[in-house]
């Protein structure tokens, strides 16, 4: 999964979110950040290879478009790990969890447990 891989670092996910608004130059890009031309050239180049991103030549300029295949991909991939609600899915299970050890301590107090000590209960 090259796309997960090209959006690991936080620069080529902020140049994603800059071209999901529309096409732009390589130098327009490359101003919004504070890092060399080459460095963006290279990160571009990632999300190139990753499927992220084309580019095609107009005139003098290159002009980059992002590529959403390999996004709805990276998101059905992501479908195998939903619902994380709290109707189900590992996240409903750990609340379901905490609420038991809640319910035990409240048991213990009421019970006379006296001063127990909640973060060994």
């Amino acid at each position: 999964m090259l796309a997960l891989a090209a959006l690991a670092d936080p620069v080529r996910r902020e140049i994603v979110e800059l071209l999901a608004v529309g096409e732009c130059t390589a130098g327009a890009i490359a101003q919004r950040f504070p890092v060399s031309r080459p460095a963006v050239s290279r990160h571009l180049r990632v999300l190139r290879e990753a499927g992220l991103v084309t580019s095609r030549v107009t005139g003098r300029n290159r002009l980059y478009a992002l590529d959403r295949a390999p996004l709805a991909e990276l998101d059905g991939w992501l479908d195998g790990f939903r619902p994380l609600s709290p109707a189900g899915g590992p996240a409903g299970r750990l609340d379901a969890l905490d609420t038991e050890i809640r319910r035990g301590r409240r048991q213990r107090r009421a019970a006379g447990a006296g001063d127990v000590d909640d973060r060994t209960a």
